[in-house]
C-alpha cells in the first residue's frame, strides 16, 4: 500500500505525489482527497471513497490510498506501507502568516477531545511555543482563547489553498472566529 497526501487544497500535488497517483489503478480516498487528486488519475483506474477507515489495513498491495494534506499530520501515514509526503495546511498557515515552523507545536482536536487539546495549547503557548491546533467543525475558539492569557495572538485559518481561502487575526481578549467548518487555529503567533 502507498499512502500519498494530496495536499491541503487545489494544485498542492507533488511531482512524486503525482507520479504515484497517476500510476495507480486501484484508489481509495475521501470525497476532498478524491476531488483534489481528480485531474491525474488516469481512466479506468478503479476509485473508490472510503467508507469504512477500519477496513484500510486490508486493501491490497496495490492500492494508493489518498490522505489530504500531509499523510504524517494527523492523516492516514499511521496505516504504513510507503508514504509520499504532501502539502499540509500547517505549512500554508505558517507560510501565509511569515511564521517559522521552528517553534512550532502541533495540538490536534478534530475528532479528540477538545478540553484536553485546549489545555495543551494553553501549556504549550506558555512554554512559547507557537501552537498549531488542527480543529473540527465543533472546536471553540472562543473556549480555546479563555484559556490564554489575553495577549496571545491567534489567527483562524480556513480553507487553505482553496479561492475561498480565509485568515482571519485577533487576540484571545478579541478571538477571530470561523466562518466555515475547515478551519486550524495558530495560537501564540
Amino acid at each position: 500500500m502507498k499512502v500519498v497526501g494530496v495536499g491541503c487544497g487545489p494544485g498542492m500535488l507533488t511531482d512524486k505525489a503525482a507520479c504515484v497517483i497517476s500510476s495507480a489503478t486501484l484508489i481509495y480516498g475521501s470525497a476532498r482527497a478524491i476531488d483534489l487528486a481528480r485531474p491525474v488519475i488516469r481512466d479506468r483506474c478503479e476509485v473508490h471513497e472510503i467508507t469504512d477507515y477500519r477496513a484500510l489495513r486490508a486493501l491490497p498491495a496495490d492500492a494508493v490510498v489518498l490522505s489530504t494534506g500531509d499523510p504524517m499530520l494527523a492523516g492516514l501515514g499511521y496505516l504504513g506501507g510507503e508514504v509520499v509526503p504532501g502539502i499540509s495546511s500547517m505549512q500554508v498557515a505558517f507560510a501565509r502568516l511569515g511564521l517559522s515552523l521552528v517553534k512550532a507545536a502541533v495540538v490536534t482536536a478534530h475528532g479528540k477531545d477538545h478540553a484536553a487539546a485546549v489545555r495543551e495549547t494553553a501549556e504549550e503557548v506558555g512554554r512559547g511555543r507557537i501552537v498549531f491546533l488542527i480543529a473540527d467543525p465543533e472546536f471553540s475558539v472562543q473556549g480555546l482563547a479563555a484559556a490564554l492569557p489575553e495577549e496571545t495572538g491567534l489567527a483562524v485559518c480556513e480553507n487553505l489553498g482553496y479561492p475561498e481561502e480565509r485568515i482571519a487575526l485577533g487576540t484571545a481578549a478579541r478571538p477571530p472566529s470561523p466562518v466555515s467548518g475547515l478551519f486550524v487555529v495558530v495560537a501564540g503567533c
